[in-house]
């Protein structure tokens, strides 16, 4: 088992990195469970409106609260967040490689949110893999006792750390 980060400052430039990554993953067989957020392009909705979709092949969870087009600031919907932490919680259950987090975010700090689900997949001898801005390293940090392994937001760094799974597999296979 192994914990790394992924971060930058940039708001919403970890998402389409993520969501990336997970399809490559996905696509070389290795068994993912969590969520990436996926931007909505459906009529009606407004610039917060967020959607993840539960690895490894949904359902696409609402998880902003729904405050209107004016909206000066967005929300996390609680709601929307606790389903799709008991959704990835679930395929966490039924044996994966790696736990792919988009956001280790305010919940999560304040032990709450994907945190339970984190430990568990550890736990479970799997990889983690988690977005996290530099507010919120250090009560990553603290959760685990050490420092993650930090890796730059490239999707070629991200794969290499999820290649380097596949080839221990291989040589204790």
């Amino acid at each position: 088992m192994r914990l790394a980060c992924t971060m930058t400052e940039a708001r919403g430039a970890l998402d389409p990195l993520l969501h990336d990554v997970a399809q490559t993953a996905m696509a070389r067989g290795l068994r993912l469970a969590g969520i990436v957020q996926v931007n909505s392009d459906r009529p009606g909705c407004a610039k917060c409106d967020m959607d993840a979709v539960v690895l490894p092949d949904g359902p696409v969870i609402r998880i902003s609260q729904s405050l209107g087009p004016n909206a000066r600031g967005c929300r996390l919907d609680p709601d929307g967040l606790e389903r799709a932490v008991a959704e990835a919680a679930a395929r966490v259950e039924d044996g994966i490689d790696l736990l792919l987090v988009n956001k280790f975010g305010k919940q999560e700090a304040a032990g709450r949110g994907f945190r339970p689900v984190i430990a568990a997949a550890l736990e479970a001898g799997a990889d983690v893999l988690v977005g996290v801005n530099g507010l919120n390293l250090p009560a990553l940090e603290e959760f685990m006792g050490e420092r993650p392994d930090v890796l730059p937001p490239d999707q070629d760094r991200l794969l290499a750390w999820i290649s380097a799974r596949e080839g221990v597999a291989a040589a204790n296979g």
